[in-house]
């Protein structure tokens, strides 16, 4: 056990002292404000002040965990090691600077609660996060941080044990439409049908035609190859389901349609399920709960997984909504259209209200790769871009999570390319 001393003992210490050292390294730890009790204590302990009590380890603080609320902060950006960081202290201290008050600063999203530009769809955009600005969003910052605060610990305290994690793999397959042409209903299907016949796409047309008679797959429909590819490579995948109502924003088919169905509880023998937010949804507590309790009624247990569509974030309501209906895990932590860290770790994390100053039950998986940045990149920049920071999540045992489109796979879209991809990142010859 670790004791740490610290003057004050808030929400925002207990949080993050105990996701780096005890989530991410496997350090039980144990608060005191007394100096008597850090004093007389013989065993591993570490201080978090302005000064040293003595000849402990000891982190110097700044003050952003003994505040309330958010407000402008002055970072400077600074290297360290193999990689950067921010909040600078004095020479005194163990680390050049303070590791816990900057991750907090970045698992948090602080700097989503502070005034910002958004973006057309009301988004926080990645040209505004501190890290593209310094260039560090292909990074994973935190972890490199605890990497090497584990260092030295070790040196400091040599007899100390630590959990191993181990680097892994998750695919998120995001099916807003289950299918392009079938189950549609007479009305849409119709007017598809006349629409690939005025703008003359007549290969469109005829496999629409084919599609209707059974002669063709529905292009969309290619969860029997992905299914395949998950069973004989043993890959971990989580399925996004999309059940909202049909609207200007929502196009899919209706939730209640057989071969939809099908197809939810077919997934479901193979990998995890998840609800993916139509449009009001992220927006509405009352479409929210529906579409949870829709989904629950088909694949018949507790859903817990949740993906954001829009990946608008709204911090910290969004999440707070999603604690509140008692999803587990939310795996929307990410930019759509770059790669990256936004949150600046590849781990899980619980996350944290800053408006409440409370930990929240809701679990945070962030992702690095969405396929939507496939418009930005070219084929082979791409893939060199993923294998370097395939390889950096690797060096610090953390897990490389990307989201996919079932529309992706299908002879629409690039499936080629998508299919390379998916095997690059899971390392499938």
């Amino acid at each position: 056990m670790l004791l740490v001393y610290t003057q004050k003992v808030t929400p925002r210490i207990i949080y993050i002292f105990k996701h780096i050292c005890t989530n991410m390294l496997g350090i039980q730890i144990k608060f005191t404000s007394k100096i008597e009790e850090f004093v007389a204590h013989d065993g591993f302990k570490m201080s978090y002040g302005k000064q040293a009590l003595g000849n402990e380890f000891f982190i110097q603080n700044t003050d952003i965990l003994l505040e309330h609320g958010f407000g402008e902060l002055e970072i400077k950006v600074q290297p360290w090691g193999n990689t950067v960081c921010f909040f600078p202290v004095s020479e005194n201290s163990d680390l050049p600077f303070d590791i816990f008050a900057a991750s907090f600063y970045l698992l948090t999203r602080y700097e989503e609660y502070l005034p910002h530009v958004k973006d057309e769809a009301g988004r926080f955009p990645v040209s505004e996060s501190l890290a593209y600005k310094e260039s560090f969003l292909k990074t994973p910052v935190v972890d490199l941080w605890v990497q090497n605060f584990k260092k030295v610990l070790k040196d400091k305290f040599p007899e100390m044990e630590f959990k191993n994690a181990q680097f892994q793999v998750e695919s998120i397959f995001a099916v807003a439409q289950g299918f392009v042409f079938n189950n549609k209903g007479i009305i849409r299907s119709v007017v598809g049908w006349g629409n690939d016949l005025m703008k003359l796409h007549f290969h469109r047309f005829f496999d629409r035609v084919k599609s209707w008679m059974k002669i063709k797959k529905d292009p969309f429909d290619v969860f029997d190859d992905l299914v395949s590819l998950i069973k004989k490579h043993s890959i971990s995948a989580i399925f996004m389901f999309k059940v909202s109502d049909f609207t200007l924003y929502d196009r899919n088919i209706n939730y209640n349609r057989i071969p939809y169905r099908s197809n939810i509880k077919y997934v479901s023998d193979y990998a995890k399920i998840g609800l993916l937010l139509g449009h009001y949804s992220s927006q509405t507590l009352k479409v929210l709960k529906t579409e949870k309790f829709r989904l629950e009624n088909i694949i018949h247990y507790p859903l817990e997984n949740v993906l954001n569509a829009r990946y608008d974030l709204g911090i910290p309501e969004h999440f707070n909504t999603l604690a509140e209906l008692e999803f587990d895990n939310d795996y929307s932590m990410g930019y759509p259209d770059d790669l990256g860290f936004r949150a600046g770790t590849s781990f899980s994390y619980l996350f944290y209200d800053i408006n409440l100053e409370i930990t929240s039950p809701l679990k945070i998986h962030p992702y690095i790769f969405n396929s939507n940045v496939g418009k930005k990149y070219g084929s082979e920049e791409l893939k060199k871009e993923i294998a370097k920071i395939h390889e950096r999540v690797k060096e610090v045992d953390g897990t490389f999570r990307a989201i996919f489109k079932n529309e992706d796979f299908s002879e629409y879209y690039n499936n080629k390319r998508y299919y390379s991809l998916l095997k690059q990142i899971h390392e499938i010859e």
